[in-house]
Order: C-alpha cells, then structure tokens, then sequence
C-alpha cells in the first residue's frame, strides 16, 4: 500500500517559521538586510507568501519592511531589555513565593530541564540551552496557579529566547552560572525556602540584563 505523501504546512508559514528560527537564533543578525528573492529561494517558495510572513514579523517586532528594498531584521534595543527584564522579575520573583511548597511533579520536572540543559551546553547547542533555560522559568512560573500571569509571561517568550541566545553566544562562560543558579532554585524550592529562591532568581535575571546590555548595537 503506498504512503501518503507528508503534506507540508501553508508557503506563507514555512517562510514566516523559517525567518523567525533564523531571528531568534541569530543566524539572522540584528541589522541584516533580507531580501524577498533570497528568502523565496532559501525556502523554495514564490515572493507572494514571502510578503505575507514578512508583514506577519513585522507586527511581531522582529523586523521593519522597507518597500522595494527589503526587510531590516530589528537589534534588541536598550530598552527592549529593561521592560523584558522588569517585566521578569516582578512575575518570576512572584512564581517563586507561589511555588512553595513545590511538589514533586515540579521537582522532577526541573530536574528533568536542568539535565538537558547541561547535555547542550556540553554539546555547544546554545540555542537549545537558550530554549530549555526559557522553559525551567516558564515551569515555575505555571506552577504559581496563576493562569493569567502564566499568559504574560508566554508573551515575552520570543524576546527572551533572542536575548538568552545573544548572551550565551557572547558569554560562553556565563553558561556555568547559569546551570549553578538553576540548580540553587531548584535546591531552595525542594527546600522549601521561598526566600531564598526570590535572592537566587534577583541574582539570576538581573545578570542577565547586565551581560544583554552588551549586546546593544
């Protein structure tokens, strides 16, 4: 019996993924160009749906169309940083009270994530670290019963994903401290110590803002 071919998504999403994977990750660098023609032809697809997910990024904050020219890919900006680290720490020092007593289905599950977390950055997948470092937040912040500020915080998933990225890139080194601070939230919410979890997320998203600002063009 013959296998149905695997039916591929819309021209429009597969460019619009395509360029997002490709912002995010930085392979597309903040003030790089991109043409229409080029990313037809790195997608295989026409310049029509290539419009379409353009203006669909465009709304998203990641680039800015210029007619007949192209697509400018968007820099992080001083101020992105401050309002996405603000908005962080009054949600995640928030989680970490809300979060204790933690069970054991959040323990293991941080476990679980600071474990990946590790195997990538030993195999020099930073933009996976960047990704799971994202999700061990998000778990907290989930486990805090809190539905609508669990919504708010998924909104900043892309900016944090874009700065996580560019800081790991830039400070490979920073990638140890990463995994030690993850490790002292997860010890002081096994714990039971609230405290002591706020002092350690403080200290964590702060540095980050302190090394992301490096990255301002």
């Amino acid at each position: 019996m013959p296998v149905a071919p695997v039916k591929q998504p819309p021209a429009a999403e597969r460019v619009y993924a395509h360029v997002k994977q490709a912002v995010l990750e930085r392979h597309y660098e903040g003030g790089t160009l991109l043409t229409e023609g080029e990313l037809a032809d790195a997608v295989g697809v026409s310049r029509t749906p290539v419009r379409e997910a353009l203006l669909k990024l465009e709304v998203e904050g990641l680039i800015k169309l210029y007619p007949k020219k192209g697509a400018l890919v968007l820099a992080v900006s001083a101020q992105e940083i401050h309002d996405v680290v603000e908005t962080r720490l009054l949600v995640e020092e928030f989680a970490a009270r809300k979060a204790v007593p933690a069970s054991p289905q959040l323990i293991g599950r941080l476990g679980e994530l600071l474990a990946r977390q590790q195997v990538q950055v030993e195999s020099g997948d930073l933009a996976g670290a960047a990704v799971t470092d994202r999700c061990f937040h998000a778990e907290i912040v989930r486990n805090a019963g809190n539905d609508i500020l669990s919504r708010l915080y998924d909104q900043l998933r892309d900016r944090q994903l874009r700065m996580g990225v560019a800081v790991l890139q830039a400070h490979p080194d920073r990638t140890a401290t990463t995994l030690a601070e993850h490790r002292e939230i997860l010890d002081a919410l096994r714990d039971g110590n609230p405290e002591a979890a706020v002092t350690v997320v403080r200290r964590h998203v702060s540095r980050v803002r302190n090394l992301a600002r490096g990255e301002v063009r």
